[in-house]
């Protein structure tokens, strides 16, 4: 890739980015597709069996390819950030207005995941465990790392993450006179582990204490008990490790480093190998519900690799054309979020009442969701490259 120069670099946007992104929200959508009901209808076919796998999340401990959609979208938080703030400082803003701006969309983000996640509730559902919310707790912590040198970055997300792992050590667990029963869990389920590495069993952990005092501050219909997938409001402080792994990579592609791709190639399979170890040796599980350290590690090394395929394509060889579909959605990607969360339920029954009734016969009941699905996604993709020929983005 061609030198860059810091005065260009406000004008410039890294075209791998925005496809990276865009992919993320391309999967993140695709739930209409509901790749795990046309499984259920052919469960002797290993193709449909690895597709809907890929396309749900794993009930505890591993990864499957929709577990990555949030830490990715996270990543890409911070690999943005670098170009945000010189942009920023390239309009001649002093600290304190980027200060002012960076914690304004913390609490938008914060406010628009708690928005999306009461718009079918009677009451406003207080959590804060959504993607959106996670990114606005930690987003002001990420912005003052921002000005601080790679050096610093490394340090906070080592010390961040062994403060996170450690506490939740000193979190007492006592798994014979636990009662699972009460939090939703079954007291012989098999992602219920032993030893060190009961710390982060489901619903009995540090962080689902924590929300049991912290999320009965807020008005409720009910008391909160137990969150039904084990997530948590504390995950935003791994959620930030996620944001420094991406912040790094950001600061690496603005300083135009050489042999990226192949750098962050080579952090990529050192993180995966990390959680790995610290997986198989029971030191600390890999588990995306509650972002374990582990989970930081390996979902951190996989957007690595994904980032470093898409920059040596994009960036480097510049084969740009066949990913300018993707290109659209990431361009936009808080829009494409939104339409995701609010038109669904409209869209997915009005196209699925048609689509279904006249096509299911010919093509069979298994495929009723690929077919109307494909139309829905069709749908979105249309109204975000409206938006962009229009050029109309919302950003935060």
């Amino acid at each position: 890739m061609k030198q860059l120069k810091t005065s260009s670099l406000k004008s410039i946007r890294i075209e791998s980015i925005d496809v990276y992104r865009g992919l993320v929200m391309f999967l993140m959508m695709a739930e209409v597709w509901h790749l795990e009901r046309i499984s259920n209808h052919l469960p002797n076919s290993a193709f449909w069996t690895f597709l809907g796998h890929h396309q749900s999340h794993v009930p505890w401990v591993g990864c499957s390819l929709h577990d990555l959609i949030q830490p990715s979208f996270t990543f890409l938080v911070g690999v943005a950030l670098p170009y945000s703030i010189l942009s920023r400082q390239n309009k001649g803003e002093s600290k304190g207005k980027m200060w002012y701006h960076a914690i304004r969309r913390s609490i938008i983000l914060i406010l628009l995941g708690v928005f999306l996640r009461s718009m079918y509730s009677e009451t406003t559902n207080w959590t804060f465990e959504d993607t959106l919310t996670q990114i606005g707790l930690g987003y002001p912590f990420l912005f003052y790392l921002g000005f601080k040198s790679k050096k610093w970055m490394w340090r906070t997300l080592g010390l961040t993450l062994f403060l996170y792992w450690f506490a939740f050590i000193l979190y007492p667990i006592d798994m014979n006179s636990f009662n699972y029963a009460s939090v939703g869990v079954s007291q012989n389920w098999e992602h219920l582990k032993i030893g060190l590495e009961a710390h982060w069993n489901k619903n009995s952990n540090l962080a689902w204490a924590f929300d049991t005092w912290f999320l009965n501050l807020f008005p409720r219909s009910s008391p909160f008990l137990f969150n039904g997938g084990g997530y948590a409001t504390l995950s935003f402080i791994p959620t930030f490790g996620t944001m420094i792994l991406g912040l790094l990579a950001g600061r690496m592609l603005k300083d135009n480093e050489s042999l990226l791709s192949k750098k962050w190639g080579i952090i990529g399979l050192l993180l995966i190998a990390t959680a790995s170890l610290f997986h198989f040796a029971g030191i600390n599980p890999i588990v995306k519900r509650i972002w374990t350290p582990s989970w930081v590690l390996l979902s951190g090394g996989f957007c690595f690799l994904f980032l470093a395929s898409f920059h040596y394509i994009i960036d480097v060889k510049g084969i740009k054309k066949p990913f300018q579909w993707l290109r659209i959605i990431g361009l936009n990607s808080i829009a494409a979020y939104i339409i995701a969360h609010t038109l669904e339920g409209f869209v997915d029954n009005s196209i699925r009442i048609h689509i279904n009734q006249n096509y299911a016969l010919i093509f069979g009941e298994a495929y009723e969701t690929l077919i109307s699905g494909s139309v829905i996604l069709l749908f979105y993709w249309l109204i975000l490259r409206w938006l962009n020929k229009k050029k109309l983005f919302i950003k935060i």
